[in-house]
C-alpha cells in the first residue's frame, strides 16, 4: 500500500511546473502548452509571481538560476544578482552613521538584477517573445488577482508607516486609503503599464532577439532607469536605522551592468552530483554539509528521528560557520572552496560532531587565511548580536513569513530550470513613482568592516541567500528543487535531499516530512543576530524526538505543525517520465503537469 502524502506526486511526460503559487504554476504550464519550453515557462512564471506574491518578490529584485539545456547538454548558472553601486563605499555608509546596513530603505539597494536575468534566459534558451512571457503578469496586474491573506496582513502592518514615511507605497498598496482585504481582487495598474510600455518598445524592433535586447535597454538604459534615477535624486527616506537616507544607486550603475552565465559549483554524493551557485551565494554550504555527512550512515537514521535531526543540524552549523569567514564574491576575494570541499577537510570537520549540541561558532582555520579568520571572528563577536534571528526587512512592523519564491520546470525535451527569485518586495523601499515597483534591499548582506570577503565594495555582489538546486544522477540531469527562506533555504533543501536519496521516498513524501533549521550562526539579514544552539522544529515531530533533542542540549523552538519551509521539486527519469511536487505548507505552492 502506498504511504499517505498530502498531495499526489504529479506524473506526466509532456511537462511539469511547480512554484510557490498555484496561479503561477498554471501560467507556466500554459506557456508549455503554447509551444514554449522550460525556459519560457520559467520566465512567465517568474514575472507572474511578482504580481501574486509582492511581499516576497518584485521587479527590482534579484535572481539566480541553475539550468540544464538539452541543446547545449550543459548545466549552467544564470547570475542575475546585481552588485553594489559605484557609490556604495564603506566610507560613505559609515559617514552616514551606519554600523550595519539597514534591512530596508535606499541605502540597502544594489543594482536590480532579475529583469536582465529573465531576459538573458529568454534570449539564449527560450523561443517565445517578450510579449508572450509578460502578458500573463500584465493580465493579473491589470485585471486583478485574489490577494493572499499574508499580503493583506503585510500591508496592514505597514500601512501607517507607509502613509507617514513612504507615501508612494501607500498609494500603491493602500489604494483609496483602505487596506485591501484577504482574497479581494487586487490590481497594480501602474506596473501593468510599465510592462506594456516595455513590450511596445521591444516590438518597435524586428526579430525576437532584437526585441529582447530592446526590452533590456528599456529597463536598464531607457525609461525605467530614468524614472528610478529621477526619484532617487530627490528621495530621502526612513529606514530601519531610524534615520532618513538617500540612495547611492545611479542610472550609470544600471546602464553598465548585465546578467552573466557561469559554471556551477558541484559535489558528488552517493551517485548524485549536486550543482549550486558559487560562493557569491550560500550554495556551497549545501555541498560542504554533504561532504561532512558523506561517510556517515544517514540511511540507517529514521528520517523523522532525533539522530537525523541532530546530525544534520550539527553538520550544518560547521558549514555555515565557514560561510561567515570564507564566502564572498570570487571576483573580489580568494575563496578556498577546493580546500573546504576536500575529503581531508570534511573528515576533520566530521570529528567535531558529537552526541551533544555545540554552542560555539566553529569555522575551520585554514592555512594562509589566519588573519581573515581572526578579523571575522572579532567582528562577529562585536557586531553579531545574540538573540532571536529576525526575518528580513521590517519584520518588527508586520507579519513576515518567508522572503522569496521558487520555481522548478522540466519540459518534454529534458530542459530543466531551478530558480529562486527574490528581492524588491513591497517592504524593501518606497515604490518608484510611475513604475509600480520598488527596489531591493540585498546590500544588507555586506559588512562595513574592511578586508573581509563580504565587506561592502563598489561592483561586488552581496553574498545572497538565494540558492536553487539541480542534481544529476549518475551523470544525467535529474532533479530540480528549492525553497524560499533566507538562511533556512539550504537547511530545508538538505533535509529534503537526504531523505529523498537515502530513504527512497517519492518527491511529495520527502517534502511532507517534518522540517527543522538552526539559527546558531549569524543571520544574513539585518540586524544579523544569532542564537547559539538554537533549533526550530515543526510540531509534526513526535514528543519523544523533541525530548531527545532537548536532552542533547538543543535550544528548541517548536513551531506549529506544517509551518516551516516552502519546498518544491521536479524530476525527469531516464525513460522521460516527469515528476513534480510542492509543499502543502501555507496552502499556496502547487505542482502541475501532464
Amino acid at each position: 500500500m502506498t504511504a499517505f502524502t498530502t498531495r499526489p506526486e504529479i506524473l506526466g511526460t509532456f511537462g511539469v511546473v511547480t512554484s510557490t503559487h498555484w496561479i503561477a504554476s498554471a501560467v507556466g504550464m500554459s506557456i508549455l502548452e503554447k509551444s514554449g519550453n522550460a525556459f519560457d515557462a520559467a520566465v512567465a512564471t517568474g514575472f507572474t509571481l511578482q504580481i501574486l506574491e509582492p511581499h516576497l518578490v518584485g521587479p527590482g529584485g534579484d535572481m539566480p538560476a541553475i539550468i540544464y539545456s538539452k541543446k547545449k547538454d550543459k548545466v549552467e548558472v544564470i547570475c542575475a544578482q546585481g552588485p553594489a553601486p559605484a557609490g556604495a563605499t564603506i566610507e560613505h555608509y559609515t559617514s552616514e552613521g551606519m554600523k550595519l546596513i539597514p534591512g530596508d530603505g535606499l541605502l540597502a539597494t544594489v543594482i536590480p538584477g532579475s529583469f536582465d536575468g529573465w531576459m538573458l534566459m529568454l534570449r539564449d534558451y527560450g523561443r517565445l517573445s517578450v510579449r508572450d512571457v509578460l502578458e500573463p503578469a500584465i493580465y493579473y496586474a491589470e485585471n486583478g488577482h485574489p490577494l493572499l491573506p499574508r499580503v493583506s496582513a503585510t500591508i496592514k502592518g505597514l500601512a501607517e508607516f507607509f502613509e507617514k514615511e513612504w507615501p508612494t507605497s501607500y498609494e500603491t498598496w493602500v489604494p483609496g486609503g483602505s487596506v485591501p482585504e484577504p482574497h479581494s481582487s487586487f490590481k497594480n495598474p501602474v506596473l501593468a503599464e510599465t510592462w506594456k510600455r516595455i513590450i511596445s518598445e521591444a516590438e518597435a524592433k524586428q526579430g525576437r532577439e532584437a526585441q529582447i535586447e530592446a526590452a533590456r535597454d528599456a529597463f536598464y538604459r531607457g525609461f525605467v532607469a530614468e524614472k528610478i534615477a529621477s526619484y532617487l535624486k530627490i528621495a530621502e527616506v526612513m529606514d530601519a536605522s531610524g534615520s532618513r537616507h538617500k540612495a547611492v544607486l545611479t542610472a550609470d550603475d544600471m546602464a553598465n551592468w548585465s546578467a552573466t552565465i557561469e559554471e556551477p559549483q558541484t559535489y558528488d554524493y552517493h551517485g548524485w552530483t549536486v550543482a549550486k551557485i558559487g560562493p557569491w551565494g550560500q550554495g556551497p554550504v549545501f555541498l560542504q554539509t554533504l561532504s561532512i555527512l558523506k561517510d556517515m550512515d544517514i540511511a540507517s537514521m529514521a528520517p523523522d528521528g532525533a539522530d537525523f535531526v541532530h546530525t544534520v543540524a550539527e553538520a550544518m552549523k560547521l558549514a555555515f560557520a565557514d560561510r561567515e569567514v570564507y564566502y564572498g564574491d570570487p571576483d573580489f576575494a580568494d575563496v578556498p572552496l577546493d580546500h573546504l570541499l576536500s575529503d581531508a577537510y570534511a573528515a576533520a570537520r566530521r570529528k567535531l560532531i558529537t552526541s551533544e549540541t555545540s554552542f560555539d561558532l566553529r569555522p575551520g582555520k585554514l592555512p594562509g587565511f589566519e588573519r581573515q579568520y581572526d578579523a571575522t571572528m572579532e567582528m562577529l563577536g562585536a557586531d553579531s548580536k545574540t538573540g532571536a534571528v529576525y526575518e528580513p526587512t521590517m519584520a518588527h512592523l508586520t507579519e513576515k513569513r518567508g522572503d522569496t519564491v521558487h520555481i522548478d520546470v522540466i519540459d518534454r525535451e529534458g530542459n530543466m530550470v531551478s530558480v529562486t527569485p527574490s528581492g524588491g518586495w513591497l517592504q524593501s523601499s518606497p515604490t518608484i513613482p510611475g513604475l509600480g515597483f520598488c527596489l531591493n534591499s540585498r546590500a544588507q548582506m555586506f559588512w562595513l568592516k574592511p578586508g573581509l570577503p563580504t565587506s561592502l565594495a563598489p561592483g561586488k555582489r552581496p553574498r545572497t541567500t538565494l540558492t536553487p538546486s539541480l542534481a544529476l544522477y549518475e551523470g544525467r540531469p535529474t532533479l530540480a528543487f528549492g525553497t524560499p527562506g533566507g538562511d533556512q533555504q539550504e537547511q530545508w533543501q538538505l533535509s529534503f535531499f537526504l531523505r529523498y536519496v537515502h530513504h527512497k521516498m517519492n518527491l511529495q513524501a520527502a517534502i511532507d516530512q517534518p522540517l527543522f533549521h538552526t539559527s546558531h550562526f549569524p543571520g544574513s539579514f539585518y540586524p544579523r543576530t544569532r542564537e547559539p544552539g538554537g533549533l526550530m522544529v515543526e510540531g509534526n515531530f513526535s514528543a519523544a524526538v523533541l525530548d531527545s533533542l532537548r536532552a542533547r542540549g538543543h535550544k528548541l523552538t517548536v513551531a506549529e505543525p506544517w509551518t516551516i519551509g516552502r519546498l518544491t521539486a521536479a524530476r525527469r527519469d531516464a525513460d522521460g517520465l516527469l515528476r513534480a511536487a510542492a509543499t502543502p505548507r501555507l496552502m499556496q505552492a502547487y505542482a502541475v503537469g501532464r
